[in-house]
């Protein structure tokens, strides 16, 4: 049962960082068409690092947004391949932790 429940928090914080972080893409992509501030590319790197690569992915086509940057095209698969692995081996551990 505790397992089961840190599973389920994991993945809400999961998906709502992921919400959060396809929004920062929507945002700076209207900031790139008002021509105002923008948010630094750095910024978004270690938001897909820290399990964020999911939505600003799915972002950067649903808005066609740095899908011409090679560091985007390469970079954030590549960033969504170690989060999936570090997902695996979180809830691999925490199941080792409950037995």
């Amino acid at each position: 049962m505790h397992l089961f429940l840190n599973s389920r928090i994991w993945l809400f914080t999961y998906v709502f960082w992921n919400i959060v972080t396809f929004f920062l893409i929507m945002l700076d992509k209207k900031r790139a068409r008002q021509q105002y501030w923008r948010i630094r590319e750095r910024t978004l790197f270690l938001c897909a690092l820290f399990f964020g690569a999911t939505g600003i992915l799915i972002g950067m086509y649903m808005f066609r947004h740095k899908t011409r940057h090679w560091s985007f095209i390469i970079g954030i698969p590549f960033l969504l391949i170690i989060n999936a692995t570090c997902c695996y081996f979180i809830y691999r551990w925490g199941g080792a932790l409950s037995q």
